[in-house]
């Protein structure tokens, strides 16, 4: 049985959702079984929003907590 949405990782998230399109773009599965995956995949994408959100403020609360704390660029390993 698939972990509920709120249970997964981000990365989970994201990977499951990456799956979900290449079956549905596929075109391969039943109208019924493609209905289950699109209703799946939007409630991945609500709960990762979710949890981006709340990422998204805790680095603003973190940041408020010292205002003078300089900024830098995000670099990606591997860029």
């Amino acid at each position: 049985m698939a972990k509920k949405p709120e249970n997964l990782s981000f990365e989970e998230s994201l990977g499951e959702l990456e799956r979900i399109v290449a079956d549905l773009e596929q075109g391969d599965i039943s109208l019924d079984d493609a209905l289950k995956q699109f209703e799946r995949g939007i409630n991945l994408v609500r709960n990762s929003q979710a949890k981006l959100e709340q990422a998204q403020q805790k680095v603003a609360i973190l940041l408020k907590q010292d205002e003078n704390a300089p900024l830098s660029p995000y670099a990606v390993e591997g860029e």
